[in-house]
């Protein structure tokens, strides 16, 4: 940037205000409404505080002191926290148990080498929990009946081979299984209690496999909640009767797949779904809600989420992200429809100049429209021609939203515009979008993104002379196919936990993801029978076409892309003598979660970044 631009930035928002720990955030409410927790840090470490709702007097009940505590709920006794935590990022998860009256912590499920799911608690059987674990074979997930005042745990129903998840009823009933089938589809198991045989109910072919799946069932247990993609293009929710197989659509859009919804805690009903277009938009299915609705999307000019209930329903407790602030909480009373705001995430954040984030659209090469967002600094009267850096999701199945972005604010505070691209294989967009990315990691799919980049330079946003891309794991892979597949269109690149070489990375991938193994042999390649097409996909087989500086970034304890993936590209760079920077952080898995060491990384790649595009950066 020239110097002129540079001064007229608005003030640097110090890192640690960006990435640092957030003062508070996920907050739920007790089941009985009288209580709130939320995550704050004790010693720079996130634990879980618990207080009056109506008061600010809150203390720490965990004492995590090394990754801290990011995922916990309420048990519906009302004085029992129960929370997830592995060990240096290798995503073995266990769960633990914190009395809120004697303050002890119990390990709930002590096995090593071993990953716990949640798979359902519900108020009417408030000493209960369904599990899996994949205990007795790291490859399967078995269920178990937790019993949460003992401890006591039981197996309910072993994994045969091929399941990739369970699903209960209101009973708390093993009811339902996803089933993988050798075609990389997906088959929905029913059966009619815990004694009855399995049953085919819905089978989803490859085709529609990664845009349906199950969501619950209905009260009574006859009917079963879907997003089903068959015979339409995006996915609908839909009703599925299971004994006559009637199908309910109740509701679609021709391009957008069905999204999040909110269910009634009694009746089980499905109450509203969202529609993720430019931004999100709630479609209202029970009338009952309607003027709750009105009245939260008054609070705040964001978009929300319900991120909370209470056991009667009274109490809401509401989330709206936007691009120019911090995510905040409000409290809401369904009986005076007021809301009242508890806090937010980052409160520095809230008075600082943030950049707005444009929804963006562009034609690829073949005539399809790709959709993404485009973060430009604040405070300057021209925004062109500005250094741009490429910023690619993660997934690839996934897709980019509106709202807070911490990462482009950061870009655009630094002086760099930020484009985030929906490339093909992205979801949200319906089935055809989703599928066209099948075997296209390194070709099509990186086509739109080399796309995009061209876009921003017509349209006269970004100057072709200093241009990064920058992600992590499908991002960071993306970032290394650019220095290698189009290293003259990249002034340098920046791959966090990214794949090098797609036969190692199938290969590798941990022994849970089994029942996926055949849709990913699917939609990437089978390193048996495609070895040579994944070689030519894979940038650690181009090395020698790298001509730019690169950032590498990388958990020791990563258990989805190992180590290896990044110290082969590395290793790869050091014989060739190409100018690159690598950190590997011992204690990390897939991401890092662990404040000192995302500041860490973000420094190295602010200096990384100021070096080779010309932003300006923390002293």
């Amino acid at each position: 940037m020239t110097d002129d631009q540079l001064r007229s930035l608005p003030p640097l928002i110090p890192r640690e205000v960006i990435f640092g720990n957030p003062t508070k955030e996920h907050p739920q409410i007790s089941p009985d409404g009288k209580l709130m927790a939320y995550l704050a840090p004790v010693d720079d470490v996130l634990n879980v505080w618990v207080g009056d709702i109506e008061k600010e007097e809150y203390r720490a009940v965990t004492h995590d002191r090394d990754r801290g505590v990011r995922i916990y709920f309420w048990a519906f006794d009302n004085k029992t926290i129960l929370y997830l935590q592995d060990i240096g990022g290798d995503e073995n998860w266990r769960m633990y148990s914190t009395d809120l009256e004697t303050g002890e912590t119990t390990e709930l499920t002590p096995y090593d080498n071993m990953q716990v799911q949640v798979i359902a608690y519900e108020k009417h059987r408030p000493n209960e929990m369904i599990i899996a674990m994949n205990k007795d074979d790291p490859a399967l997930h078995d269920a178990y009946h937790l019993d949460l005042p003992t401890g006591k745990i039981t197996l309910v129903a072993k994994n045969p081979g091929n399941v990739a998840g369970w699903m209960v009823d209101a009973d708390l009933k093993l009811r339902a299984a996803l089933a993988s089938t050798p075609d990389a589809g997906f088959e929905l198991l029913i059966r009619d209690s815990e004694e009855a045989p399995w049953r085919p109910l819905v089978t989803w072919d490859a085709e529609n496999s990664l845009s349906s799946a199950p969501l619950g069932f209905t009260r009574d247990g006859r009917a079963v909640y879907l997003h089903d993609s068959r015979n339409a293009n995006a996915a609908r929710l839909v009703k599925l009767d299971i004994g006559t197989g009637d199908i309910e659509v109740l509701a679609e859009d021709p391009i957008y797949d069905a999204g999040s919804t909110m269910e009634n805690p009694d009746t089980y009903e499905i109450e509203a779904v969202s529609f993720v277009r430019a931004r999100q938009e709630w479609v209202v299915l029970d009338e009952s809600i309607a003027d709750d609705m009105k009245a939260i999307r008054k609070l705040n000019p964001g978009d929300f989420a319900v991120y909370d209930r209470t056991a009667a329903d009274d109490i809401w407790l509401i989330g709206f992200t936007q691009d120019t602030g911090p995510v905040s909480y409000y409290q809401f009373d369904r009986q005076s429809k007021k809301g009242r705001f508890l806090f937010h995430t980052r409160p520095k954040l809230a008075d600082a100049d943030l950049a707005p984030m444009e929804p963006v659209s562009f034609t690829a090469r073949d005539g399809r429209e790709i959709h993404g967002y485009l973060t430009r600094p604040s405070g300057l009267e021209e925004k062109k021609n500005l250094p741009l850096v490429l910023n690619v999701h993660g997934g690839p199945w996934h897709r980019d939203t509106w709202g807070y972005n911490p990462e482009a604010q950061w870009f655009a505070n630094r002086g760099y515009a930020c484009l985030q691209v929906n490339f093909r294989g992205s979801t949200g967009y319906g089935k055809e979008f989703l599928n066209a990315g099948d075997r296209e990691w390194g070709a099509a799919m990186h086509d739109d993104l080399v796309d995009a980049v061209n876009w921003a330079v017509e349209q006269g946003i970004a100057d072709s002379k200093r241009i990064a891309i920058y992600g992590g794991s499908y991002g960071g892979y993306a970032a290394l196919v650019g220095a290698t597949f189009t290293p003259d269109l990249f002034t340098c690149a920046v791959d966090i936990v990214g794949p090098s070489n797609l036969i190692t990375f199938i290969n590798s991938i941990p022994p849970y993801w089994s029942a996926f193994l055949k849709m990913l042999h699917n939609r990437v390649g089978d390193p048996e029978s495609d070895a040579d097409f994944l070689k030519s996909r894979s940038p650690l087989c181009r090395v020698d076409q790298i001509k730019i500086p690169m950032l590498i970034a990388q958990g020791a304890n990563d258990p989805r892309v190992k180590q290896a993936e990044s110290e082969q590209v590395v290793a790869a760079m050091k014989e060739k003598g190409i100018d690159h920077v690598y950190m590997l952080f011992p204690d990390e898995g897939h991401g890092f979660a662990k404040p000192e060491n995302r500041l860490k990384f973000y420094a190295a790649a602010e200096e990384f970044l100021a070096k080779h595009l010309g932003g300006r950066r923390e002293k």
